[in-house]
């Protein structure tokens, strides 16, 4: 006879030691959030470029909840980044121009729009979801072209002011404020989304990525985790566009191009998937190159920006992160390989 199982551990019992181990804050971790607080007073110049690379770094961080742990591809990903950048912008414009609560909104219209079209995206293959989603940026990006008495069209949207941050930081003219505001709004997102992707929620996203047929036999409802995961996507990456609003006060068409799109999802890729630090490293990474190489070669930097893609993609598998965790690997701590 087999031993009787212990009191509250059934059959369907889950143990979720691993999860705890692996959520908890290793020293590299830490280490890695001293660099912006060390940018800050490196490059007190820069911190425009380094706003842009946090509001970036998180719109990556919105695209790797999608398909680096549910697998659900995109190539309209911008939409909900616009979205977010005029509903702040548009706001600001009617008299609501508290930049935390306009944050709050950006994300939540965001969030709004990516659960109204979960259910279309959701649907069939990799290839239709890609076609769903280009679709869908396609269509909003010219509404936003022909609604030129709401969005500016071309032109942009212009004349947006915000109060204060907390009423007492303004937005300054050389960015501090900024800087700390996006940096700071990053950190707090980059934690939640760190404990989402280390719980059981996170877990089941994974086991659906490896194999979305045998999950309903543990019990996980596939279509409910994927349209709560493309929500949280889309409220992540309409914070990012409400950001990017707020930190230089205009909104241009290009936050709906297809070509921002592709470029988070490149970015996705040189980092890692899978990993939410990887994600943060390929926009730092790609936007740092890609300003280097615009000022030393400005018309061929694209050419240079390729072969470095190449160089990642051919010896880092999996992107940056990837070749990070085999050269960890092959150099454990204490020196033995």
């Amino acid at each position: 006879m087999s031993a009787p199982a212990p009191t509250g551990a059934g059959p369907a019992a889950f143990d979720i030691a691993p999860l705890r181990d692996t959520s908890r804050w290793k020293w590299p971790e830490y280490l890695f959030w001293v660099i912006p607080v060390a940018a800050y007073f490196l490059f007190p110049s820069d911190l425009a470029l380094l706003s842009q690379i946090a509001i970036t770094a998180l719109f990556v961080v919105s695209l790797d909840l999608l398909l680096g742990y549910a697998g659900i591809v995109s190539l309209g990903h911008a939409a909900f980044f616009g979205i977010g950048a005029y509903a702040a912008g548009l706001l600001a414009q009617h008299g609501w121009n508290d930049p935390l609560m306009g944050l709050a909104c950006a994300g939540v219209i965001a969030a709004a729009a990516g659960f109204a079209t979960s259910f279309l995206v959701l649907r069939g293959s990799d290839l239709t979801r890609l076609m769903v989603t280009l679709g869908v940026a396609s269509m909003l990006f010219v509404a936003a072209n022909k609604l030129t008495s709401i969005t500016g069209g071309l032109d942009g949207l212009q004349g947006i002011e915000f109060k204060p941050l907390l009423g007492s930081f303004a937005f300054d003219m050389y960015g501090k404020t900024a800087y700390i505001y996006c940096v700071l709004v990053l950190f707090v997102l980059f934690w939640i989304a760190r404990r989402i992707v280390h719980s059981p929620f996170g877990l089941s996203l994974k086991g659906i990525k490896q194999n979305a047929f045998r999950m309903p036999a543990l019990g996980a409802p596939v279509n409910r985790r994927l349209v709560t995961v493309y929500t949280l996507g889309a409220a992540y990456a309409g914070v990012a566009g409400g950001l990017l609003t707020q930190t230089t006060q205009f909104v241009s068409i290009d936050v709906l191009s297809f070509s921002r799109s592709a470029e988070v999802l490149l970015m996705l890729v040189l980092g890692g998937t899978g990993s939410l630090y990887g994600a943060v490293l390929g926009a730092i990474v790609f936007m740092t190159v890609h300003h280097l190489l615009s000022d030393i070669n400005p018309q061929y930097w694209q050419f240079w920006l390729g072969i470095l893609l190449i160089l990642v993609v051919l010896f880092a598998r999996d992107g940056i992160m990837g070749g990070l965790r085999a050269m960890a690997r092959r150099f454990p701590r204490g020196g033995r390989a």
